[in-house]
């Protein structure tokens, strides 16, 4: 088995956006775990600096914690889709 090196990656916690960033909302009758469109629009804005290298580091702390609350969620509506059926 290989190691894995774990890179210590500077961010704000997912969790300060869980009472304000996330919705729950039904889809074909699952109820998935999703952004607020306010937390969405700027992860878009965010990714948009990215893109041409514009992150403050203050920003690139945002950005690593939205991504990183956006793994943990498709991961756990991908585990609700699985046993809805």
């Amino acid at each position: 088995m290989t190691s894995q090196v774990m890179t210590p990656v500077v961010m704000i916690e997912p969790s300060s956006w869980l009472r304000s960033g996330i919705t729950v909302e039904k889809v074909d009758g699952v109820n998935l775990v999703k952004f607020t469109s306010e937390l969405h629009r700027r992860l878009e804005e965010l990714l948009e600096k990215r893109k041409v290298e514009l992150l403050t580091p203050q920003e690139e702390a945002e950005y690593a914690g939205i991504t990183e609350l956006e793994r943990v969620l498709t991961l756990v509506n991908a585990q609700l889709i699985a046993t809805s059926g």
